[in-house]
């Protein structure tokens, strides 16, 4: 569960406190195909909450399919997947990062809230080579991002958030954060949300004006949005998401294969590329 928040509570909150490796793509420019295909096959495992046999099974496929693959403990026995791809300078570390659980709801499968980012981030994670870029990038994959159940929507950013809390800690020296989370929907527009870093954000519009996704990312803003940026911007990390928060069908059944598209996916994925070669 994540919400947009006013200005005035946005303040009060700043103030408060292996099996063997599949085999990887060749370096190109992002496969969009492969990312959407991903992304069905997330959708064909159904619903991902947390901690769920699926959800783990999912954990298992990424840790295999990332360079590096490993698991970060996260409390409840829940687990993140983190990969790195060495940078040809090792001082500097940026993190990309998308949550895989999906909401604990009946019937839920995620396509975008939770299908979507894991997609692309996986599959830049599976093009990107070493020393391809200047800065190592490190992979991770947020468990539990999802509030419990039984948590109370109010109480969504102690509750939830809980692999991200984790994994700003573990990278708290990085010098950025870029959490891709709603990136599949038709009618893909991601403002920037009000956490989000201003300079890092600038580049990312460059990135897309350079590879004819500018419409993508308008120039308007939206509100604040608590996701999984939020927990490194707190850690001090310079952070972005990217959330198209007005999505139709977020936390309903209907966030299922009709309501993403595959020229979503490579928009988003190209874009990326663009930006993290410039990093």
């Amino acid at each position: 569960m994540r919400r947009l928040l006013p200005a005035t509570t946005l303040a009060a909150l700043m103030l408060a406190g292996a099996a063997a490796a599949e085999p990887t793509a060749p370096a190109s420019r992002f496969d969009g195909p492969a990312a959407w295909s991903f992304l069905k096959r997330q959708v064909a495992l159904g619903p991902r909450p947390a901690g769920s046999r699926k959800s783990r099974e999912l954990a298992a496929i990424l840790r295999r399919s990332i360079p590096g693959g490993r698991l970060q403990a996260v409390p409840g026995g829940l687990r993140n997947v983190v990969g790195t791809i060495p940078g040809r300078n090792p001082h500097r570390r940026v993190v990309l990062g998308a949550h895989y659980d999906t909401k604990d709801i009946r019937g839920f499968v995620g396509a975008n809230d939770g299908a979507s980012g894991t997609a692309v981030v996986r599959q830049l994670a599976r093009t990107i080579r070493p020393r391809q870029l200047r800065p190592t990038l490190v992979i991770v994959f947020f468990d539990g991002e999802e509030a419990p159940r039984s948590a109370p929507d109010s109480q969504f950013e102690r509750y939830g958030l809980r692999g991200s809390k984790v994994a700003a800690r573990a990278f708290r020296s990085a010098e950025a954060a870029i959490v891709l989370d709603f990136v599949g929907d038709k009618q893909l527009a991601i403002p920037r949300d009000g956490y989000s870093n201003r300079p890092l954000w600038r580049k990312l519009r460059a990135a897309a004006a350079r590879t004819g996704n500018e419409r993508h990312f308008p120039v308007r803003e939206q509100g604040y949005v608590l996701d999984d940026h939020v927990p490194f911007i707190r850690a001090g990390v310079p952070a972005i998401d990217l959330i198209d928060f007005t999505f139709p069908c977020w936390h309903r059944l209907c966030d299922n294969l009709s309501a993403v598209s595959p020229r979503s996916l490579d928009a988003v994925g190209e874009t990326m590329m663009a930006l993290l070669a410039e990093l």
